[in-house]
Formats: structure tokens, sequence, C-alpha cells
């Protein structure tokens, strides 16, 4: 790459030099270089891309200016002065192992000068020993933070109160001084003459150098995505860590080896008002993370009632800002639990956490999950078949199943006569606390508002879930899914227009469970208490929970459908028919080109879409016979003659990015997985949104020396 270097500049006193000689004494300003072949990678260095040539130059302009014919240029060096400067630089310095030297020698090559310089600069200024000394000492340091994130150590060590006078170190301090003990003459000379009862590293460093820990394995994905251009922004339901609401915050691109990828990218601390939440969601994805919104193509939120009214406003602001920014469903969430956890019904809210500790406590035991076996199969002795489903079923995170609502009506008496059992169980088989939680979650299923709630929401979403369950299958399926949206509503509607005669046929089947489970049916005592007596004769149970539940839960699936599946939204799922298979399935008779207009200007050559389709169809139309048709987008993406089609290759991995589209390959998709195990195996108080980072991206690549050198720069 040297020699194409010289080549361009048109240097031919260069030629005979070899690429070390190049390295050290030759510079190229950033001018001469295409702004693509540039990757600013952070504020503190513009590094160029590995096949980076120099393309831009102007050889005729010298020749008008007298002055530029004999410009000096700086001494070069012979081999035998490079070779006494190295010798004295070995004896002066502690010398970096060959391995990073070599690396650094790499990043220096690839370093461009901002400053608008002629093509020689002056050599970098030789480290003092202290320097050298510092900068080993805070490599020390880092190296301990990013093993404790890998490997979920807490920052803090014994947080039970001490005796006066008693001194313990914390987990960082720990790690200090066994690394001094083995034999770190670094740390061990910074430390010697300190006190043992005194901290090493103060919070503040701690928290200084945990920051650009968090910032620099950030900037690693952030890079990856900024070269793919499109993305989009997913966030999971808002967790606690160390006392305060955050959301996390996950990013979805296809990456050069044409993999679809959903990675986390961090913390976002969570605000009350909405519309402050919008502003710092927006400013922290554009400022902090260096992401351009330009070319954002979706957006979704997986959150629970409580918040998904906020989420709404944080989805329509951004609308407004960047139509392109899709709002839909994600992927990594069945319709219908999606579509019951935005409901605005406080009932619905409190059922779905009831149902999801039920899960959570028989997962725990493997005992309770025993017990649950033997009282379903004494339930359904007539039908195996059904008991044996059942019992499969539970041993599944059934709450996040397509029809969980029909499972918890057909699971209710099994659950409470086995709740009931163990917390009546006057043995020692239980310990205190499944005891407790057992009865405590008994009284909650036999309370008529969950009954009533549960088998409302199993017969309203009754009618999306076919729908929904198409949603997360293969690309085919969600191709005609998109087309059969029209018919979800219209029966919907149907619902809402005779809302009196379908209420009446739910509250009868939830009133026939409830006397199944000797339930008494009643208004809720919360409602009885607020009104003490006084409420009027004519409100009956059932009216209540038509005005309270029925209506408002009907009225907003339909709504919520028809926001997440919006003209724009349902015009790219269209396009799904690029896939080979879906044309097959439509006897290659599609039109993409009438639906592919919303992405006309991502297009490489929008001009020669039509002309292009043609071709795609025409090579699948008349494959060979052993040929298969490819499946899915990720089969398509990796076909080999996919860059003849650069239009459908643009369109495809666009599409490929929608939250409502899975991730094909597992691997790619491990940033929630990561996610939800770092935040079960953590407790709350030990949580930290740097450490977390460090954690679940453990296997991104860190560049220590960047992050020394950014830390200096910031804190000097």
């Amino acid at each position: 790459r040297c020699q194409r270097w010289v080549e361009n500049c048109r240097r031919a006193d260069l030629e005979d030099k070899t690429p070390d000689q190049l390295n050290k004494h030759y510079r190229l300003c950033a001018k001469h270089f295409e702004t693509s072949m540039i990757c600013r990678s952070s504020p503190y260095r513009t590094v160029l891309r590995d096949n980076a040539v120099p393309t831009i130059f102007d050889l005729t302009s010298h020749l008008n200016n007298p002055h530029s014919r004999h410009r000096k240029r700086i001494k070069e060096l012979s081999e035998e002065e490079i070779r006494t400067l190295k010798q004295q630089k070995i004896d002066e310095a502690f010398e970096r192992p060959q391995a990073t030297q070599e690396c650094n020698e790499s990043n220096e090559q690839n370093t461009v000068s901002e400053e608008g310089g002629e093509e020689q600069e002056e050599e970098a200024v030789p480290l003092t020993l202290e320097e050298r000394e510092n900068k080993d000492y805070l490599k020390s340091l880092f190296e301990i933070l990013i093993l404790m994130g890998k490997q979920n150590i807490p920052l803090d060590g014994h947080t039970e109160e001490l005796p006066e006078g008693f001194f313990a170190s914390d987990n960082f301090q720990a790690l200090l001084e066994y690394r001094i003990n083995g034999g770190d003459e670094v740390l061990r000379k910074r430390f010697e003459m300190t006190a043992v009862n005194l901290e090493y590293c103060s919070k503040t460093q701690q928290k200084q150098m945990l920051e650009i820990c968090e910032n620099c394995v950030r900037e690693e994905t952030l890079r990856e995505v900024r070269d793919s251009h499109f993305f989009s922004i997913v966030t999971d339901e808002v967790v606690d860590i160390a006392g305060e609401e955050h959301l996390p915050v996950l990013v979805r691109f296809v990456d050069d080896s044409h993999n679809l990828r959903e990675e986390f990218i961090g913390f976002l601390p969570y605000e009350a008002d909405p519309e402050i939440l919008a502003l710092k969601f927006h400013s922290t994805i554009t400022e902090k993370w260096g992401l351009n919104m330009e070319y954002c193509r979706g957006q979704a939120y997986i959150v629970s009632s409580g918040f998904a009214s906020k989420m709404k406003v944080v989805a329509a602001r951004l609308l407004e800002k960047y139509p392109q920014a899709v709002y839909t469903l994600c992927s990594s969430c069945a319709l219908n639990v999606w579509l019951a956890k935005s409901v605005p019904v406080v009932g619905v809210s409190i059922a779905l956490g009831t149902m999801e500790e039920v899960c959570c406590l028989f997962h725990q035991s493997p005992q309770l999950l025993v017990e649950l076996d033997n009282t379903i199969s004494a339930l359904f002795q007539d039908n195996e078949e059904k008991g044996n489903e059942l019992k499969e079923i539970c041993r599944s995170q059934w709450t996040g199943r397509h029809d969980t609502f029909e499972v918890v009506v057909e699971l209710l008496q099994a659950l409470v006569l086995c709740l009931d059992a163990v917390s009546s169980d006057s043995s020692v088989r239980w310990n205190s606390f499944i005891v407790g939680r057992a009865f405590v979650l008994s009284s909650a299923l036999t309370d008529f508002d969950f009954i009533v709630t549960v088998v409302i929401l199993k017969n309203v979403l009754s009618f999306t879930r076919a729908f929904g369950k198409n949603l997360q299958g293969q690309t085919s399926d969600v191709f005609f899914a998109a087309g059969s949206l029209t018919a979800v509503l219209h029966s919907l509607n149907e619902v809402m227009e005779n809302i009196e005669v379908y209420h009446e046929f739910w509250f009868e089947e939830a009133t026939n469970l409830a006397t199944k489970l000797d339930v008494q049916i009643k208004l809720p005592g919360k409602f009885r208490r607020v009104q003490q007596g006084n409420f009027e004769p004519d409100i009956t149970s059932e009216n209540y929970y038509k005005e309270i539940l029925s209506v408002p839960t009907v009225e907003h699936v339909i709504q919520e459908l028809k926001d997440i599946f919006s003209e724009q939204h349902l015009k790219a799922l269209k396009c799904l028919s690029l896939v080979p298979s879906v044309m097959g399935q439509l006897k290659f008779n599609t039109s993409e080109e009438h639906h592919a207009d919303v992405f006309k200007n991502d297009l490489p050559n929008p001009d020669t879409l039509s002309a292009e389709l043609h071709c795609w169809r025409i090579k699948w139309k008349h494959r060979g016979k052993d040929i298969e048709l490819p499946a899915t987008i990720y089969e398509a993406l990796h076909l080999p003659d996919i860059k003849f089609f650069p239009n459908v290759y643009a369109l495809l991995k666009v599409l490929c990015i929608l939250p409502v589209m899975k991730v094909e390959n597992e691997k790619y998709g491990m940033g929630r997985k990561r996610l939800k195990a770092y935040l079960k195996n953590t407790l709350t108080q030990h949580r930290s949104s740097n450490l977390a980072l460090l954690n679940i991206n453990f296997d991104i690549k860190h560049d220590l020396d960047l992050m020394v050198d950014t830390y200096i720069k910031l804190y000097p």
C-alpha cells in the first residue's frame, strides 16, 4: 500500500524507500483522501480505512507559485541514524511488547493529519520516563476495570457495616492488591509507600475511567452501524439500575458480512415526562452516540402498560422529525403480549404482573413443577393428551406465548389447587418463602377481577392470535400476514359495534370459571370502597366490566394495530415479495416497484429499479431444476451474485433491519439474551450501566491505548 501511495503522489524520489522509512518520516494530509476513506472513530483521532489510497491531487498549481518550488524538506535520517535512535529509546524507556508496538505502528500509518500540512512532519516526541510509567499505570487500572465488567464483578465489596477501626477493601482495590502481589511492578512502585487503609483509586476516578471504557466499547459497535448506514432502534422494558429507572437500548443493522445483528448499546435514564424523555432519547442517540437518525428505518418499544403511552410520545416525536423511522412491533415480543402490555387499564397491568409472578415461582422450584404436573394429571384424566400438552407448556416461558391468555384460563384451576395445597401443607416439604408466595398468589388468582380480566383478554385477542403468530413466522408468513390486516381490523370493528352481545358471552364465561373455583362474583373492592355503597343500583358487575375493561380494550387494540401497521410499514412488508420463495408462491407475478417507492431515496440507482426487478424475477423463474428458492432475506443477502442487483440488495438490507423481522441466525441476536442474563444474575444494587455494557459486549475488542490516551486528554 505504501508503494501505491508513492505512485499516486508522483514522488519518484521516494520509490526506493522502504515501507518502514515511509511510515516514520512521511505523511499525507486528509485533503488527499476521499471522505469515504476516512473513519472518524472518536473526537481524539482520525483513522483511515484499511484499503485507503490517496486520489485527490492538484499537480499543476505549484507551477504558478515560485515559492513552492524550493520547499525545505526535513532531514532524512540514514539507516545507521535510525538504528542509533532506536537503541537510545530502548535503553532509556520502558519498551512495549513487540505485538503492541506493531499494532501502534500500524495505527500511526493509518492516522491522518487534519492540520493540512505538507507531506512531511516532525517525528513524534518520545515520552519521558514519568509519562511512560503513568501510561502503564493507567493501563493496569483499565485492565482491572475491563476484567470486572466482563466477569460481572461489582465495584463494591462488603456492603454491611464494619466495626469501627476495621477496614475492608472493595472489589476493585482487592484486585489491585492481587495484581501487585502477583508481580505487577508498575503498580507496586506506585503504591509501595501508600498507607494500607487508603483507597488506591478514588470512586470519582473509577467512574471517569468506567465511562471511558463504556464509550470505547460502544464505539466499536457504533462504527459498524455507521458503516452499514441504515439501522433501527429497539428498547426493552424499563429496568432498575442501582435504584434508578433506565431504558435498555438496542440497535439493529446489517454488518459487512450481510448478517442482521441486534446489539445492546447502552442504558438511557428514564424520565417521567414523555416530552423530556423524547428530547433526551433523541439527543443521546444523535449527539452522545453519534448516530445519524436520517438513516434510521425503524423504531420499536417493548414496555408495560404504565410506560406504553409515554413511549408512544417518543415514537411520535421521532416520526415527526424522521418520517422514514417507521414505528413497528418488535419480533422478540408476541403481538398479543405486546398489545396486552400497552392496554391503558390498571387491571390488565395487575393481571400481567400476577401471571409473571406465578410463572417465576414455579420455575424457581422443580418440586413445585412436579406438584403442578400431578395436579394437571388428576384434572385431565379423561384427556391425557391435553394434560401432557399443558405440562410441557408449564416448563416453558408461557407468559410470552401468542396464546398466553388461553393457557392461563385452561391452567387456572390446576394452578389454584396446586398453590392451595402448598400453602396449607403442614409438613416440612416446603420452605416458608414458597408457602408464603403460594398463599399470596392463590389469593390473587382467585380474585374475580383477575378472572374476568384474563377471560376478556383471551377473547378480544383471539382475533389477532393467528395474525401475530404469522408475524413471527417465516418470511412468506410475514408477507401474507400484512395482507390479512384488513380482515383482522374488520372483525374487531364488528366486535366493537356489537360489544353488548360479545361482552355478555365473555362475562358468562368468566362467571362459569369463577363458580368452578368457588369465587364470589362481585364488583372490585377498590371500586366499592371509593363509592362507599352509594353507587347506582343499575351498576352490575357485568356493566361495570363492560365499561371499564371490554370497551377500552377493544378500542385500544384497534387503534394500536392501525398505529404500528401504518401505510408506510405495510408498503415495506409488501416488498418482501422480493424474497425468491415468496415470489415463487405468487407465481412470479409480483409488482414490488409499486411499494418500493417508500425506499426510493435509499436505492443506489432508482432509475433502473424496474429493469433490475424484471431481471431478478427472470433469474428465479428460469432457474435450474436443482436450485432451491432462497426462503429468507438472510439467504438472499448471502447469494454470491447479489451485488449484481444493487437496488435489490439495498432494499433487502433495509427490509431486514425492520424490528418486526426476526433475526434469522440466533448467534447474531445475542445482545438481548445477554441483557436478560445480566439483569437476572445481578442484584439491583450491584448493577452498573457502565459495567453492564462491558459484560453484555464481552466479546467486542477494546483498545487499551486509546482508553489511556482519552483519559489523559480528558483529565490531564
